[in-house]
């Protein structure tokens, strides 16, 4: 039996059935693992972050407590009774002395004295002027004016501005000292500056071997402290930009970004965690899910495969017996099925076998019968037909002709109305030397007819003699050259028939030199030799459509190789019929 190509094996029942059965599986599982995976790995992101910010808020409140301490302090001294007279007097045009200068240091140092971390305090009244140290250095000297402006909108705030412009490792802030007699009225300034490594950001905040960075920006964004030093300027701007990204990525790690604002400073505290610290639970879920996903596909694989099989085998079998049916052999199934449905189908194809069996056996005995039947009346046909076309023949040839003409004549009829009549009794096949005589013999008392106006030539090779064509085949194609290609003529018209090799078959060619017919006429005649209906008015197609159906009668065995008859003309170039038979012969239905 012939396989199946291997391209067809996806049209397959089963194939469609465990493809159906691994697409829902794997649709079901891509849907609820991808669900799991989203909802989990969010869950874990948030209280990752919550943590964080956490965390955050209790580093920033550290800072907060160390810049309230002193912000109470900076306070005591900005209040105190005789720093409010001194800069009082001052502010009316009485500066302070230098003996009442000596006496700030046990004032502005308690600053100092009670937080650590602190350089200096220094008191300036409200033109600039230092009072405290005893030199001569203005405030627009250690700061911008811009600086000196927003702590006198602060009106008695600490403000805190980050790194000194000439001290890279301190802190400055500035205290607005509001005299309390004069209706809080800018009296003076004081400068605090406190040191930078005081304020570092040390250690990890989760104890992970992979750290957290942490960062404290000013508000301005300038950058103050971090607990990393390989912190690179470029990832300071993207922090500072202002960009509320919860995550951003610095070479080829992602950080999730934690920002808490101190409202003390008006500074931002930003925490960057790596992406991957927080996900170590995440890669853990989805290693479990992808495991899981696997070992559960393989597993629906094989009992998919399994059920599938199982359903499709008895099918299988049904198409196999039913692939015996181009053999030629319809079988019942033997095998019974413990399927309800499939036992049914079984049924019903078995039941169908039989009839099918006896309806061949009845067609093929009533074809048999039918074929016979029509080869007698076309052969029955055919005689009465050229019957009456030789009468017509003896007709003008007695017509002035002397007695050894028409003795010669009577011989020819003699031996064509044996070949004709009796030659029906000895069968239906004849060999093709037999058939070329009797078709000379018709072109001889055709001769007698039209006597010069008639000229004909036959081409047999010998190898071809023996082979075996129904009998009175080419006889009507030759009349029908005759009565369209000679009579029609006033000149001489020429027959001409040749046989020659075409591959397995023989090629056997009948054309005449007359009028030839146009395409119309020819489309209406092929049309009418496919439909079995033929008009003409001198009977010649009804010998075409005779010869044309004799030969699907003896060769339709024969296949792509049977016998087959074509008609070629053109006005003015005569007509050229060929009929191609097997070399081996044929057989009747």
């Amino acid at each position: 039996m012939r396989r199946m190509p291997s391209r067809l094996k996806l049209n397959t029942l089963r194939s469609q059935m465990l493809i159906g059965f691994l697409a829902v599986m794997l649709l079901i599982l891509t849907i609820v693992g991808g669900l799991t995976f989203h909802s989990v790995s969010n869950l874990l992101k948030n209280n990752a972050e919550k943590h964080i910010q956490q965390t955050a808020i209790q580093t920033n409140g550290r800072l907060e407590s160390i810049l309230d301490q002193i912000d109470s302090l900076t306070t005591l001294v900005s209040t105190n009774d005789y720093v409010q007279r001194l800069l009082l007097r001052d502010l009316s045009g009485s500066p302070a002395t230098f003996a009442e200068r000596q006496a700030l240091p046990p004032i502005i140092n308690l600053v100092q004295l009670y937080t650590d971390g602190i350089k200096s305090v220094e008191l300036y009244n409200k033109d600039g002027a230092r009072l405290y140290p005893l030199d001569d250095t203005g405030l627009l000297d250690k700061v911008p004016e811009n600086w000196v402006k927003q702590a006198t909108t602060k009106e008695g705030g600490l403000v805190w501005f980050g790194i000194d412009p000439l001290d890279s490792t301190s802190l400055l802030a500035i205290r607005q000292v509001s005299l309390v007699d004069q209706y809080f009225s800018t009296g003076g300034y004081l400068l605090i500056r406190a040191d930078r490594s005081k304020f570092a950001l040390k250690g990890s905040l989760s104890g992970e071997s992979e750290k957290e960075t942490m960062l404290l920006l000013a508000s301005d964004g300038q950058f103050i402290t971090s607990n990393d030093d390989t912190i690179s300027q470029e990832t300071v701007a993207r922090l500072a930009d202002g960009s509320n990204d919860p995550t951003i990525t610095i070479g080829n790690q992602s950080f999730i970004v934690v920002r808490q604002r101190s409202s003390v400073t008006g500074w931002t505290l930003i925490i960057l965690t790596p992406v991957n610290v927080v996900t170590k639970g995440i890669s853990v879920l989805r290693t479990t899910i992808i495991v899981s996903a696997v070992g559960g596909t393989l597993l629906f694989t094989l009992l998919s495969f399994f059920l599938s099989t199982l359903i499709t085998r008895p099918v299988f079998q049904l198409i196999k017996a039913m692939r015996g049916t181009r053999l030629g052999i319809l079988k019942p199934i033997e095998t019974a099925s413990a399927t309800m449905e499939i036992r049914e189908l079984n049924f019903s194809y078995n039941r169908m076998v039989d009839n099918i069996n006896e309806l061949i056996q009845l067609v093929y005995e009533k074809e048999l019968s039918r074929s016979h039947t029509e080869l007698k009346a076309l052969q029955a046909q055919i005689n009465p037909h050229f019957l009456f076309n030789a009468l017509d023949v003896l007709y003008w040839s007695l017509l002035d002709r002397d007695e050894d003409k028409l003795a010669d004549y009577v011989v020819a009829m003699s031996d064509l109305f044996r070949y004709t009549i009796t030659g029906s009794s000895k069968g239906s096949w004849v060999k093709l030397r037999d058939e070329l005589d009797h078709v000379e013999r018709y072109l001889l008392i055709m001769k007698m007819r039209f006597e010069d106006r008639l000229e004909w030539e036959i081409e047999a090779p010998d190898e071809f003699a023996d082979v075996e064509l129904p009998r009175l085949l080419l006889q009507p194609l030759v009349e029908n050259a005759i009565l369209h290609g000679v009579e029609s003529r006033i000149e001489p018209g020429r027959v001409k028939l040749t046989v020659a090799r075409a591959d397995d078959r023989i090629a056997i060619t009948v054309e005449d030199d007359g009028i030839g017919m146009d395409p119309e006429k020819l489309r209406s005649l092929l049309e009418g030799l496919e439909s079995g209906k033929v008009a003409s008015s001198k009977a010649s197609g009804v010998g075409l459509a005779n010869v044309q159906r004799r030969l699907q009668l003896f060769f339709s065995g024969n296949g792509a190789q049977g016998a087959e008859m074509a008609i070629d003309s053109s006005p003015g170039h005569g007509t050229r019929i060929i009929i191609h038979i097997p070399i081996e012969g044929g057989q009747v239905l």
